[in-house]
């Protein structure tokens, strides 16, 4: 008989309450961990420069201690239901302990007598229960009844001698069973006075909770595509880039992304004063808007805020949150601008948003020069060292080709600000691009029409020593780590994109290949272009030439003679094939046979023929002739008689 188990239910529901609190605790513990005793650069938190300190003690503060889990609202809520289950786990495990016997059918027990007691304690026993638990006196009550079943089916038990014999030998009346199953449910699902709010509750799950979650799951997460950039925002990227799109446009196209639409609304009258207060800072160096959409214009201010290195003077602390929440995505976002671009073929709208990516990283803008990235520059420093007398510099190449005792800019900086330009100069990547372009397995070194030919792209890092890696970004004005990565794109004459790809490999020498069908017959030049994602005046552009020639003056190519025996051999799906086919032309024969007995069978046909059948056919073709002939005299007669 199956029967409401209390016991079965605890360890059914400490099996699955285990299930889901071992990994969430393993996870709380390690997020705490890596809180308490994470290392600084695993974080990003180096402070290479007096210049970087501010901005590795923001992220200090960000990422480590237990205050910054609480941050989290996913953390929150895991955390708080982790705690909840762990407290029902022990609960649980403190009844199983006290009362963990699964129920096994005893019938003395169900009775509520001693075992072994005599019929006639048996049957008063019996008739006490069943008028006590009878369905007539208890109406509707799914409890009483099922403890009525149980009483009789135990009566019979004890009662009945092959029932009891059954009982005795494998623990249950019926006899032996394969397989013994109890309902893992708690008792109280039976009581009528639950009966509600078992079904209030069922209803909340099946009908609220559970399509909530699977629609809210589904709904987030169809709205992400590559890279995980929303498709509306692919969709205003198509949009808003073309082939003309200048750089000084680009922070107005990245602040209409979809991610920040409903991030950057202003809400109330403050929201749209602290945007105002931002514009009066940027307004006179910020192109016209091209759109006049509220969640636009501020991204738009925001960034050009922080572009043009102004963001400190941001009064609202919210605006600055929202800019940093900007920040913090721009980079994947850019990516995805540099994709589009791709998709369009737009070879110098991809430089320019890769630019962008530079600017956004530094701090800086379209009219600044590479100068700034020196840490403790500003226009004053700058003016010293594009004029004057002596060795001048107007970009960050040329002021780390000269002499340190012939750099200038630095009269009024501490010996420590003078140690800090030091160390950034030495950090600086400074690469140097080889270009190579071959065909695989091809020894003359000439490439053909139709042949699969490789540029490869050689990048040598020279600032760092053999086995070195590359570093992060030295960029104290973006609030978040960056790794160093260089873009390689190969581009044609008439400003069309044939490859483009970020390569973030940081090692002293990379080797990246291209691989693409080489065109037909002539010369071509490309433009071979190798962009740093984050510094500005490093980027490298050079030509790569291609003579195509005529595949017709190749030798002509012989094939071996084994393996002209394997070409002519079936592949395993023409055999498969063929076997179909055979199939199906032999029940077509059949149903043929079938149909139509007068009509000859394949294998008839196809069989020789002995002579006295071929006279037998040469007869009945003579006689059907005659027979024709007869036809149309008479068809001939009734016509002349008409």
């Amino acid at each position: 008989m199956l029967q409401y188990d209390n016991s079965a239910f605890y360890f059914f529901a400490l099996s699955f309450i285990t299930i889901y609190i071992v990994p969430s605790w393993i996870t709380i513990i390690s997020r705490v961990y890596k809180a308490l005793f994470i290392k600084d650069e695993a974080i990003g938190a180096v402070s290479r420069t007096t210049a970087e300190k501010a901005k590795a003690e923001k992220l200090k503060k960000e990422s480590k201690g237990l205050s910054t889990l609480f941050k989290s609202k996913g953390f929150v809520i895991n955390f708080a239901i982790t705690v909840i289950l762990t407290i029902l786990f022990v609960w649980l495990l403190v009844s199983v302990s006290s009362d963990g016997e699964v129920n096994t059918f005893d019938p003395f027990t169900i009775l509520e007598i001693d075992t072994g007691s005599d019929d006639k304690t048996i049957k008063k026993a019996f008739r006490s229960l069943s008028l006590k638990y009878h369905p007539d006196k208890n109406p509707g009550d799914r409890a009483a009844e099922a403890k009525f079943m149980m009483v009789a089916k135990a009566y019979e038990a004890l009662t009945d001698a092959e029932a009891r014999e059954n009982w005795e030998k494998y623990g249950n009346p019926d006899g032996k069973q394969s397989l013994a199953v109890s309902i893992g449910l708690p008792s109280f699902l039976l009581e009528t006075g639950n009966r509600n709010l078992v079904l209030m509750v069922y209803l909340i799950f099946m009908v609220g909770i559970i399509p909530f979650s699977v629609y809210s799951y589904y709904s987030d997460s169809s709205k992400y595509g590559e890279k995980d950039v929303m498709y509306d925002t692919y969709s205003w990227y198509h949009y808003t880039l073309t082939e003309h799109t200048l750089v000084k446009w680009l922070p107005e196209v990245l602040a209409g992304s979809a991610e920040f639409r409903k991030h950057n609304v202003p809400k109330t009258a403050e929201d749209k004063e602290a945007v105002n207060q931002v514009m009066s800072l940027v307004k006179v160096q910020m192109p016209k808007p091209k759109y006049n959409h509220p969640v636009v214009v501020k991204g738009n201010v925001l960034m050009h805020a922080h572009l043009l290195r102004q963001s400190e003077q941001i009064k609202s602390e919210q605006m600055k949150d929202d800019l940093k929440y900007m920040l913090r995505l721009s980079t994947s976002l850019i990516d995805a601008m540099i994709s589009v671009c791709q998709h369009q073929d737009s070879l110098q709208t991809a430089i320019n948003c890769i630019e962008f990516g530079q600017y956004v990283t530094q701090g800086m803008w379209v009219k600044d020069t590479t100068l700034l990235q020196l840490p403790h520059f500003t226009e004053e420093e700058v003016s010293h060292c594009e004029k004057g007398k002596g060795a001048k510099a107007a970009t960050i190449s040329e002021y780390r080709s000269l002499p340190d005792d012939q750099k200038k800019g630095m009269a009024t900086f501490s010996d420590e600000q003078k140690k800090d330009v030091a160390k950034y100069l030495q950090m600086l990547p400074d690469v140097s691009v080889e270009s190579k372009v071959f065909v695989d397995d091809d020894e003359d070194d000439k490439v053909y029409e139709g042949d699969l030919c490789t540029i490869r792209v050689t990048l040598t890092r020279n600032n760092l020593d053999k086995g070195e890696k590359a570093g992060l970004v030295h960029a104290p004005r973006f609030p978040f780590p960056k790794q160093e990565a260089w873009w390689i794109i190969l581009g044609t004459k008439q400003g069309k994109i044939v490859h483009i790809e970020k390569v973030g490999d940081p090692s002293r020498v990379v080797e990246h290949n291209i691989k693409f069908l080489a065109p037909a017959v002539g010369e071509y030049e490309f433009d071979l272009y190798v962009k740093s994602n984050a510094y500005l005046g490093l980027d490298q552009k050079s030509k790569v030439t291609l003579t195509t020639l005529d595949n017709s003056s190749l030798p002509e190519y012989k094939v071996h003679p084994d393996d002209a025996v394997l070409d002519d051999e079936p592949t395993l799906f023409e055999e498969m094939l063929n076997a179909n086919i055979e199939q199906d032309s032999d029940d077509e024969d059949d149903s043929d046979d079938e149909d139509d007995d007068g009509k000859q069978s394949a294998s008839d046909a196809i069989a020789p023929k002995s002579e006295a059948d071929l006279k037998k056919e040469q007869l009945k073709k003579t006689r059907n002739q005659e027979d024709d002939d007869d036809d149309d005299d008479d068809e001939a007669e009734e016509v002349y008689a008409d």
